[in-house]
């Protein structure tokens, strides 16, 4: 069992619905490209935020200085992205591998995130939030991974329901709802562990 999560954009909440995933399936936690914040890094977070203690964070294959997108971070540093140099890490365990982005953000100057998600041959969970326009951004996205034959598992809703929108969604591209996550007003091991329990995979 090996989910990649993406979200329609960013600021969707890919960290905490990846820490809820972790803790729902006590599953490792990847996360292949980090661009900034390397001293509270996602990974770091995941850590922090999941209760139990099976669960391995695996070390990121690119880890980049600045919070930019990959491919940017990665050409100031005098480095390129190369998907052949990423590969599953070894567990037996079911594992949740988190994204940087939207599914189209550029890991160089001819491949996306979705490539990388295609080159490890993962299923998907598509991570959307409400906002004006997250209707368009959802089923974009949704198309996009369609068009690639790139399976996916559901959607995880999060942050402040709104039915009709959800509705259309679901209805327009046949996924299933995996979970409404509502907004978290703090967001600490207990909370996540309670939301864990909204998970059936």
């Amino acid at each position: 069992m090996k989910y990649f999560v993406s979200g329609i954009g960013t600021e969707i909440g890919k960290t905490v619905i990846s820490a809820i995933l972790t803790e729902a399936l006590n599953a490792d936690y990847w996360k292949p490209i980090q661009a900034g914040d390397l001293e509270q890094s996602d990974s770091i977070k995941v850590k922090n935020l999941i209760s139990n203690e099976n669960s391995q964070i695996h070390p990121e294959s690119y880890r980049l200085k600045r919070p930019m997108s990959p491919h940017a971070a990665a050409e100031k540093e005098q480095l390129n992205i190369d998907l052949s140099s990423i590969s599953l890490p070894n567990t037996l365990r079911p594992l949740i591998i988190e994204g940087a982005g939207g599914l189209l953000v550029p890991l160089n100057r001819k491949e996306c995130i979705i490539d990388l998600i295609k080159h490890l041959k993962l299923e998907v969970i598509l991570v959307s939030k409400h906002y004006l326009g997250s209707i368009n951004h959802t089923l974009l996205s949704v198309e996009a991974l369609k068009s690639r034959n790139i399976p996916v598992k559901g959607i995880i809703f999060n942050g402040a329901p709104n039915h009709d929108t959800e509705s259309i969604i679901l209805s327009t591209t046949g996924l299933e709802m995996i979970a409404r996550i509502p907004t978290m007003d703090i967001i600490d091991k207990q909370g996540i562990k309670a939301m864990a329990k909204n998970i059936e995979l």
